[in-house]
């Protein structure tokens, strides 16, 4: 099951509220949801995001696959959980690089 943190949309017209949720990816945009992690409310001015680093950090560690939206809320947000993903991803990806280099002079 591919799991996404992506934004759910909620609230009436020309009022819209978000929710920052987990779900499977094939599920609707305002579909079902595993978990919600946090909310964005684009008509307030000031402290309209909120994410629960935790829970967060969780998912990325699992494997969940984040939006780009989502992406740049959680770096006004929380942006220690997403200098912690990003720094995780790129060692991932300069090992396998070192492993592909390692197996190509061999």
């Amino acid at each position: 099951m591919a799991v996404k943190i992506r934004l759910r949309q909620q609230g009436r017209k020309n009022r819209q509220t978000y929710r920052v949720v987990v779900a499977d990816s094939r599920s609707p945009r305002d579909g079902k949801y595993i978990e919600m992690l946090g909310w964005y409310d684009p008509m307030l001015k000031e402290n309209n995001v909120f994410v629960n680093p935790d829970r967060m950090s969780f998912w990325l560690n699992e494997g969940a696959e984040i939006s780009a939206r989502v992406e740049n809320l959680i770096a006004k947000a929380s942006p220690e959980t997403l200098k912690a993903y990003k720094d995780k991803v790129l060692a991932k990806r300069t090992k396998m690089t070192a492993k592909r280099r390692a197996l190509k002079k061999a």
